[in-house]
């Protein structure tokens, strides 16, 4: 009996191995698949991280009751996921991040500010974060600066953002496209810099995506001109509700199909618009007459087609000079690398942190740049 049902067990392990190496390998066809086409890879190219360690699990597990052999029905699976291994994990670790900046390179940071917490004028916990927010900006010491999401007002009641980072902070020169968000309100992505600005401009998405817009500045860097591009691309649009009902998921409180219908469509949608999106930047930095960095919060994972079609023949900043996955939204999931800065071939990543402060939803990111001879 006892061996009927080890026979039994081997059996089921084997075959949940099987379809988990099946699983595994769709999810390594997502920064290959349009999302438009086959939505369902793009799903698990989100569940990439945990597919993987499932993966390695089965192959200590085979090992450690000392069946071997059958470590390479995940083994060999591996094999296929080098690519989208290498962009999900960065190995390149150094000594820490040097405040001080080399002669000749450019630092640049990038960061999803959520609005600076607090849009009314008033002394409560959200205000007091902006503070922390400006300050930490501060300590960057950046050339050039990109937020996503940012906000400012010209109404009196409401806070003015622009004029701290002018005035307070040193940057005298912006471009924003005064997107408004209501009356008197701005929404959109900005760039500061500390250098006059040559030339801007700014291409926006088509509907039905949000109004969220590519924008670029130009400036002067030795003898050169470089192009700095910053964007946002659609998120899932995810409320309190829906963290909500992905807690109760989480905690057994409540069914996964009850409460993921809503929370996959809006996924799929956000899938579909960074699809459109991801063209249009991809098309125009393309066509840059000048070495360009992009800053971006794209919304989306590595393993993605997002990612692939973006960052095709760019150098990723975190995986150049960081260590680790790279988390960079702090909600849902310890895996979700999904801000970026990228260069193209003209520059050489000289440094890169990420500066893993709790103050916006998502983490800032710095790094110094210079262009190669």
């Amino acid at each position: 009996m006892a061996s009927r049902f080890r026979i039994f067990t081997k059996k089921v392990f084997i075959i949940s191995n099987i379809v988990l190496v099946f699983l595994f390998l769709l999810s390594c066809l997502a920064p290959y698949t349009n999302p438009q086409k086959g939505w369902v890879i793009a799903f698990l190219g989100l569940a990439f991280p945990l597919l993987l360690l499932l993966s390695l699990l089965c192959i200590a597990g085979w090992i450690i009751i000392l069946r071997p052999r059958y470590a390479w029905i995940s083994g060999i699976s591996l094999l296929f996921s080098i690519k989208s291994v290498s962009v999900f994990f960065a190995f390149h670790g150094g000594s820490g991040f040097d405040y001080k900046k080399q002669p000749g390179t450019l630092r640049v940071a990038t960061w999803n500010v959520a609005r600076f917490i607090e849009l009314k004028r008033n002394n409560n916990k959200g205000s007091q974060k902006r503070l922390q927010m400006f300050e930490l900006i501060r300590q960057q010491h950046a050339d050039v600066l990109c937020l996503q999401e940012f906000y400012t007002s010209m109404d009196s009641n409401y806070y003015n953002n622009i004029l701290p980072l002018q005035k307070d902070l040193g940057y005298p020169y912006f471009y924003f496209s005064f997107d408004e968000d209501w009356d008197n309100y701005y929404y959109s992505s900005i760039i500061f810099s500390r250098y006059p600005f040559i030339d801007t401009g700014r291409t926006r998405y088509p509907r039905p995506s949000l109004p969220d817009v590519l924008l670029y500045a130009d400036i002067k860097m030795g003898d050169d001109t470089v192009r700095i591009y910053t964007t946002h691309l659609q998120s899932n649009q995810l409320g309190k509700f829906d963290y909500d009902r992905i807690r109760k998921i989480k905690s057994g409180e409540d069914s996964l199909v009850a409460n993921s219908r809503s929370i996959l469509g809006k996924v799929r949608k956000g899938f579909s618009r960074r699809n459109i999106q991801a063209g249009v930047v991809k098309e125009v930095i393309t066509n840059s007459p000048h070495p360009y960095l992009l800053c971006i919060d794209m919304n989306d994972v590595p393993n993605s087609y997002t990612y692939s079609t973006v960052g095709s023949g760019l150098q990723d900043a975190f995986l150049k000079k960081g260590f680790g996955i790279g988390r960079t939204f702090t909600g849902l999931s310890p895996t979700l690398r999904i801000d970026y800065i990228f260069a193209d071939k003209h520059f050489r990543i000289k440094q890169f942190n990420r500066v893993a402060k709790f103050l916006s939803d998502h983490f800032m990111l710095v790094a110094d740049v210079e262009l190669r001879e």
